[in-house]
């Protein structure tokens, strides 16, 4: 079954949230105590950036979706 282009872009922002998620893991994860207090703050706002992102390209699909 082949997707539709909305389909395929919701799929899309899914892999899209997922990959930044794995990227503030793969960042905070392992970390020593003074390096993960170094760290945590700027990977949880990148984290909230491209979720933020996310979000509002989310929003722009439904219109294109309710007017076709």
């Amino acid at each position: 079954m082949a997707l539709t282009g909305h389909q395929e872009a919701q799929e899309l922002l899914l892999i899209e949230e997922a990959d930044a998620w794995f990227e503030y893991l793969e960042t905070t994860r392992g970390q020593s105590a003074v390096r993960y207090v170094e760290v945590e703050p700027w990977a949880w706002a990148r984290l909230a950036q491209r979720l933020r992102a996310i979000r509002t390209r989310r929003a722009k699909l439904r219109p294109a979706v309710e007017a076709a």
